[in-house]
């Protein structure tokens, strides 16, 4: 618990955490300066140090907030109690979108992470990132009714399928120059439609709205 950090005012605080998620998210860990995202954040560098002992620290409560935050917001949807895959799905972006509106460059600096490999943050990371991806499986996996698809379907690599398309989507968002939220929520709305569409039996892909 860092005492003196959230001895600040959420303004302040959000503008701190926002400055690191903007710079982290452009840049690798060894290449984002502090001081660029002090400078973001509003603040001076020798300030943020007094809340953050060093980077290293100052990353890894970056990482810890956002898996904190997106596990929050994915509860306060209900995103893992629907029946069915597809509404667990639209309620899991409905969740993203509001938590984007309000951190916009948490879902850059995520993927970035995911894929960071310096020494000084990767093993901490990587077991995080184990513990969250297994949870989420241990979650989403079981409302999956082979009886709801098509016969033969292999479920699991279907939601494999359905996973990498969204992170590639996310992944060529977050890396290009602006980022329209409006536009991410309709693009994924009809990405849904048509998973379903394909996957689901045919008296079944209406059933589901």
């Amino acid at each position: 618990m860092n005492e003196k950090f959230y001895s600040l005012s959420e303004e302040k605080q959000q503008a701190i955490i926002n400055g690191g998620y903007w710079v982290f998210s452009r840049n690798s860990y060894k290449k984002s300066p502090v001081s660029e995202i002090a400078e973001a954040a509003g603040i001076s560098k020798s300030l943020l140090f007094y809340y953050f002992q060093n980077k290293r620290e100052l990353y890894l409560f970056l990482w810890d907030t956002c898996t904190r935050l997106t596990s929050a917001y994915l509860k306060k949807y209900r995103c893992y109690e629907p029946p069915d895959i597809f509404e667990m799905m639209r309620r899991g972006l409905n969740a993203k979108v509001h938590l984007m509106r309000r951190y916009p460059d948490l879902g850059a600096f995520a993927l970035k992470a995911y894929y960071e490999k310096d020494p000084a943050v990767y093993r901490d990371l990587q077991k995080s990132i184990a513990e969250y991806t297994t949870l989420k499986e241990n979650m989403s996996l079981p409302l999956l009714d082979p009886a709801q698809f098509i016969p033969g379907l292999d479920l699991n690599m279907m939601y494999q399928d359905m996973y990498l398309a969204s992170e590639g989507y996310f992944w060529r968002v977050f890396s290009g120059e602006g980022m329209d939220i409006d536009q991410i929520e309709n693009d994924f709305e009809k990405m849904i439609d048509f998973w379903k569409q394909v996957y689901l039996r045919k008296e079944d892909s209406h059933g589901c709205d």
